[in-house]
């Protein structure tokens, strides 16, 4: 069962509540805030605070502080009045779980239309970002093309204005003074021709034949290959769908938690042999008890598998349902929340990782009968794996549970 803050403290002007709650060492990261017009709740594991409004309050312009181990939690007046008292004062237990049941789906219909309009925003900018990058892919190609054929262009040009002079220049150096009827002597087939006639004989003809034989024409193009080469990829995504950025931090964690070794090695753990001081190892022990229903001996196991090293987070997502089995239910959620914080980021890699914890925790949170909590975690996990029938089944059945009618 939670335990509930009672030492928090409140006050008010003609327009605004402010309400302050010791967060008793609590991190901001682990605090969840439900607030509604007329209901509040600050949940920090294993302490609850939960407030049945006197009066109804802005939802909209409703704000929360964390900070200094205290929250500060601003609720602006519908009405502007003074209040004689925070709390309605009410002891039906039906009119207090109306009212817990209608905070709960005005947050649920809220933060389903927030997920709404963020996917919304998110695919909106994501195709902008492809319109984009394929625009400026396409205009690099055009100018690569036509400069290719600019070059292409000059060059065939250069070819064909060198064999000109070429041809010209060895025309003019083998061809001799051509006879006349009448007996002249001319230099060139056009200077005899100029305004007369010319009938060429059987000798004319040859040498008009040679040098059609001996015309250099312009060599033909060089042949060649063109190397491409793909960028190694670690994920099986596609390049241009994938979140590089975070595949890349995700593979550096891990890479960092293999290298640290036995770097936090405590000074009584030097007696053990090389074997021992594998944490792979101890996570095999771990699993094998586990799998017999040892469940002490596996937490041993996983503990000592963390004291070698603190950066694995399946390390202490099997720990966690060691301590589900144990009824250990507020270790099992501490150790979930930490394997989720090192699941970052998100990635394909540990979708099912993340999945797998989700559920841990959210079957330790409905074991403590806070079953807002746990719904909020199978729904995180029915996020990553939308097609798993179970899943949907634990989810609808928490639902119930939530609205009253247990199956």
């Amino acid at each position: 069962m939670p335990l509930i803050v009672k030492d928090y403290s409140w006050t008010q002007t003609e327009s605004t509540v402010y309400l302050h709650v010791p967060l008793k060492g609590a991190k901001a990261e682990h605090v969840d805030i439900l607030s509604t017009d007329e209901y509040l709740k600050v949940h920090f594991p294993p302490f609850l605070l939960e407030v049945f409004l006197l009066e109804a309050v802005d939802e909209a312009r409703s704000s929360a502080k964390l900070g200094n181990g205290v929250a500060l939690i601003t609720l602006p007046k519908r009405i502007h009045r003074p209040w004689d008292n925070l709390v309605l004062s009410i002891n039906d237990k039906q009119t207090m779980k109306a009212i817990r049941e209608r905070a709960l789906q005005a947050h649920m219909e809220n933060t389903a239309v927030g997920r709404r309009e963020k996917a919304v925003k998110k695919q909106q900018e994501k195709k902008y970002s492809l319109e984009t990058m394929m625009k400026v892919l396409e205009q690099e190609e055009r100018e690569l093309i036509q400069k290719m054929k600019d070059e292409e262009r000059e060059k065939a040009t250069a070819e064909m204005e060198g064999w000109k002079i070429r041809h010209k220049v060895q025309t003019a150096v083998e061809e001799p003074p051509l006879k006349l009827t009448n007996g002249d002597t001319v230099k060139t087939i056009h200077q005899a021709t100029r305004g007369c006639s010319v009938k060429p004989g059987p000798t004319t003809s040859s040498r008009a034949g040679s040098r059609k034989e001996q015309v250099d024409l312009p060599a033909p193009r060089s042949s060649g290959k063109i190397q491409i080469k793909f960028t190694p990829r670690a994920f099986p995504t596609a390049l241009r769908e994938s979140r590089v950025p975070e595949e890349e931090e995700w593979l550096r964690k891990q890479a960092e938690a293999r290298r640290a070794g036995n770097t936090e090695l405590a000074v009584e753990l030097k007696d053990l042999n090389n074997e021992e001081r594998n944490p792979d190892w101890l996570k095999e022990k771990g699993d094998k008890y586990f799998a017999t229903g040892n469940y002490h001996c596996a937490v041993n196991a996983y503990n000592l598998a963390i004291r070698l090293n603190r950066k694995i987070p399946a390390f202490y997502s099997n720990r966690a349902a060691c301590h589900l089995k144990l009824r250990n239910l507020h270790k099992a959620v501490e150790d979930t929340s930490h394997a989720l914080d090192l699941l970052t980021p998100p990635v394909a890699d540990n979708a099912s990782a993340r999945a797998r914890a989700h559920v841990r925790r959210g079957t330790a949170f409905c074991e403590l009968e806070l079953y807002t909590e746990g719904l909020q975690d199978y729904l995180a996990a029915l996020k990553i794996d939308p097609q798993n029938e179970v899943l949907q089944a634990d989810t609808n059945r928490i639902r119930q549970i939530i609205q009253g009618c247990r199956p």
